[in-house]
């Protein structure tokens, strides 16, 4: 695998998948611009080689699925889980006799080889100690206009249980303070915030290292959604094929990668009144708003003498972080299959769900209500349940054609019958529910039904799509919607976008039941509200927008056809949520876009930036669509 940062430097530029940039390009805002275009077109990783600083900046080095496989040691992401579950059957498969417990042997010495091991001495990552450290040395990103401050983004966060020393590995976001403060932004939900619970009961400081760089295989270990007790580095080492060597930090009883670029180390006083942290441009396309966290006091840093400084940005995807989901997505099938939902063939988390937001998956389906059973079972999986919207599918269905996934769910799903709703956490960062980190949840089940369902559902009940439409009905007749996308219900696809200027109280209802009187309409299985100002003839937006701001279970309308064989209709309101119009009392946040002063600046320094044909802002686009200029939607 990779030795350090710099390997994985020159074997992505012997590549061709790297970019060096001379240029000198401002930390703050100038480098997340120039991210996000080539971001956008699955552009190479970049390295900023003049920061201002004496450290380059690393970003984008995962940004697509090949550069991800690359990080992970593989030809495929899908080569990772078809060693893994070679591995799982191995260990679960009956041993019945001594030659097979002996064949067993060596596969049980490669699982050692892979456990981390602290090394005696002073690591590469040591070569440079600064006892009076300044975080300002370093070319910490500010990402987004309404952003609090710099923050650093590919941190891998070292904590560990006081009372077992078992370690955790995380990534959480770090607000720069200052010199020798950041913020540390880890949920309820995670194990870190366990972690500091359990020191403020002995009334001690909890130790804290974060790394920076190193094999790339670490950021993404830190990520990996692992059930807690079980070392990220274990599952490094199963990635890169060998150990993880770990050495002890100058200040804090805590090891991290001997082969890091830049170690951070400092402490947490859970006894500390926490900060007020943020905003923050984050994943899901919209600013986290500011909150609460701990304090993260810096001791020491340590790097490299030819330290380069990783980073990452998020924002309206896709960014680096979708390859990032694209490798959990297939890695982690494998434990899920193989020890909780075995029916389960194949699973998608779309890049305009954001991760938590939708999920397809793809089962072998054997007895009637088996789809409602593995939603069930995967909303009480880890980290699955966050998921807000899972749709289940079988057959010989492409999971990753989306729109071969579309049409089958159209000619599959039933609204009335085929909808679940349930409630239960979700992300911290989910700004559509009425109460932070709680929310609604929709399943659909849009396997074929066996004979048994189908005895169950009412007789003359159409379960036949509508296949055309005329668009002009709809905007004749209501003028508060601005836009129809009709495109799908033109592939066989019994799904109508539509925008809509919000003007009181219960529109969105209001006009659905008014919609479904129409009987052109009277075959169209499911209709989705976006806000007026989203140019809805852009699916993925639609979808990304869409899956951000509905609640599913609060924002769903049920229409039961007036017409004889009709279906019924499925409407979900994905607008955003306002106290005048909807009740809803929380702060909606704002989308992500550049400056315009950004983007020309960016603009007039393309042609030297040597990344060839100009690719104009993306935040031309999203610019159009803010609600005022703050982190806050006005």
């Amino acid at each position: 695998m990779y030795r350090n940062t710099q390997h994985w430097i020159e074997t992505l530029e012997k590549a061709g998948e790297l970019v060096r940039i001379t240029e000198k390009v401002d930390p703050a805002l100038e480098i997340t611009e120039i991210t996000d275009r080539i971001s956008k077109v699955y552009g190479p990783a970049l390295l900023f080689e003049n920061t201002g600083t004496g450290f380059p900046v690393l970003i984008n080095s995962m940004g697509t699925e090949k550069r991800m496989a690359m990080a992970l040691g593989a030809e495929q992401l899908d080569d990772i889980a078809k060693d893994m579950e070679s591995l799982f059957k191995d260990l679960m498969s009956p041993k019945e006799s001594i030659l097979d417990k002996l064949k067993l042997l060596p596969k049980l010495g490669s699982i050692a080889s892979w456990m981390p091991k602290v090394i005696s001495g002073k690591g590469a990552c040591q070569e440079v100690i600064l006892h009076n450290p300044d975080l300002n040395q370093f070319p910490v990103l500010t990402c987004w206009p309404e952003d609090g401050g710099p923050f650093i983004t590919l941190p891998v966060i070292h904590t560990k249980d006081p009372n077992t020393g078992i370690r955790n590995v995380g990534m959480y976001r770090m607000q720069v303070f200052g010199p020798k403060m950041t913020g540390m932004h880890w949920h309820r939900h995670k194990v870190s915030a366990r972690h500091m619970n359990e020191y403020k009961k002995l009334g001690q400081k909890m130790p804290v290292a974060v790394a920076l760089g190193g094999d790339p295989v670490y950021s993404y270990a830190a990520t990996a959604p692992l059930p807690d007790g079980v070392d990220e580095y274990m599952l490094a080492g199963f990635l890169r094929k060998k150990k993880v060597e770990l050495v002890q930090c100058i200040t804090q009883d805590i090891q991290v990668p001997a082969d890091a670029d830049i170690i951070i180390e400092g402490y947490v006083d859970p006894e500390e009144d926490f900060i007020l942290e943020g905003p923050f441009g984050d994943h899901t396309g919209y600013y986290s708003l500011p909150d609460m966290y701990p304090k993260f006091h810096v001791t020491c840093i340590t790097h490299r003498k030819n330290a380069v400084y990783p980073a990452t940005i998020v924002g309206i995807p896709p960014q680096e972080d979708a390859w990032i989901g694209k490798a959990t997505e297939r890695i982690f099938l494998v434990p899920i299959k193989m020890t909780m939902v075995p029916e389960i063939v194949d699973m998608v988390l779309p890049i305009e769900g954001v991760f938590h937001n939708l999920v397809i998956v793809k089962i072998n389906k054997e007895y009637p209500g088996q789809a409602s059973k593995v939603m069930h079972s995967l909303w009480g999986a880890g980290q699955m349940m966050f998921t807000k919207m899972m749709v289940i599918v079988d057959g010989d269905v492409d999971i990753h054609n989306p729109a071969e996934v579309a049409r089958y769910v159209s000619n599959h799903f039933d609204p009335q019958q085929d909808t679940y709703f349930s409630s239960g956490p979700v992300d911290v960062l989910d700004h559509s529910c009425s109460v932070m980190a709680f929310g609604g949840k929709i399943g659909i089940d849009a396997t074929a039904k066996t004979p048994e369902e189908l005895s169950m559902r009412s007789a003359g009940t159409s379960n036949k799509p509508a296949t055309s439409f005329a668009e002009n009905i709809i905007l004749d007749a209501f003028p508060e919607i601005k836009q129809v996308n009709s495109t799908l219900i033109n592939q066989s696809i019994s799904l109508l976008f539509l925008s809509i200027e919000k003007s009181r109280k219960g529109h969105v209802k209001e006009l659905a039941e008014k919609l479904f009187q129409l009987k052109e309409l009277s075959g169209i299985k499911a209709v989705i509200f976006i806000e007026h100002t989203v140019d809805i003839n852009d699916i993925g937006d639609a979808v990304w927008r869409f899956a951000n701001n509905v609640d599913p279970k609060r924002d769903s309308i049920m229409i039961h056809s007036p017409h004889e064989a009709g279906v019924s209709h499925l409407v979900l309101d994905g607008t955003r949520k306002t106290k005048e119009h909807d009740d809803f009392q929380r702060d909606w946040p704002n989308i992500l876009a550049s400056e315009e002063t950004t983007i020309q600046r960016v603009d007039e320094m393309w042609e030297r930036l040597g990344l060839g044909e100009f690719i104009p802002s993306p935040s031309l686009k999203y610019r159009k669509q803010l609600y005022g200029d703050r982190a806050v939607a006005e």
